[in-house]
């Protein structure tokens, strides 16, 4: 994969624009992942539609919103439109985690034809070796959403494994939007709660150290006459 990119400048879809044009930071951002090349046109109302699933997609896989870890995935728009001014409204629509070619670098289209893209959208899944994985994976990420990452992840063999979802923590499967908000509320609640038991925990093993009362004033008489264990202790 990087090998189609080395000698290119990639762009970030950044506020700045920031540039990757060293070969050292193009090999950095795609060496072992998986390439998703979006051919598409700002022209195209087919393009348009698919957008936003494209980017819901590729946020629930790389923000740390959704996971706990980014998948080792990269999306590079690959411009058919008409003008410069096309492509910089269509990138509007597109994460800003993405890549893009510049408009005047002629790649673009050299690129077109190298996987023989005929329609658009267009979404190329390449492995890291380059290899086609998927040649046009639009469908598939309609039809199933993040879910379809699995299957890319285990077909490429990437070396490090290490995409996780919270689903894999919580076994559970995310409902709205408002979901992980709602689970961030209930983590902080468990563990507000076990770290309360674990206060009771060790009052109650200091108490049975004392021998259920004495010479500890009111707390060592707490359990008073409702204690039906013995042991002067509240719980």
């Amino acid at each position: 994969m990087v090998d189609l990119f080395v000698d290119r400048v990639l762009v970030k879809n950044n506020k700045d624009q920031d540039e990757l044009d060293t070969e050292r930071e193009i090999v950095t951002r795609l060496q072992n992942r998986i390439l998703m090349l979006f051919f598409a046109s700002a022209e195209s109302e087919t393009c348009q539609r698919f957008a936003p699933t494209l980017h819901d997609f590729f946020k629930q896989l790389t923000d740390e919103f959704y996971v706990e870890r980014s998948a080792q995935l990269v999306l590079l728009y690959i411009s058919l439109d008409q003008s410069e001014e096309q492509l910089e409204n269509f990138l509007k629509e597109l994460p800003k985690k993405s890549l893009f070619l510049p408009y005047e670098d002629p790649y673009r289209r050299e690129l077109e034809t190298k996987f023989d893209v005929r329609e658009v959208p267009t979404v190329v899944v390449l492995r890291p070796d380059c290899s086609v994985l998927i040649p046009n994976a639009v469908e598939e990420i309609t039809r199933m959403g993040p879910d379809c990452y699995r299957n890319w992840h285990e077909a490429a063999e990437l070396i490090d494994r290490n995409f996780l979802t919270k689903e894999d923590f919580e076994d559970k499967s995310m409902r709205s939007f408002s979901d992980p908000v709602r689970r961030l509320k209930y983590k902080v609640e468990e563990e507000e709660k076990k770290k309360e038991e674990k206060k009771k925990k060790k009052k109650k093993k200091q108490r049975r150290g004392w021998g259920g009362g004495g010479d500890k004033g009111e707390e060592a008489g707490a359990g008073g006459a409702d204690d039906k264990d013995g042991g002067g202790s509240m719980w």
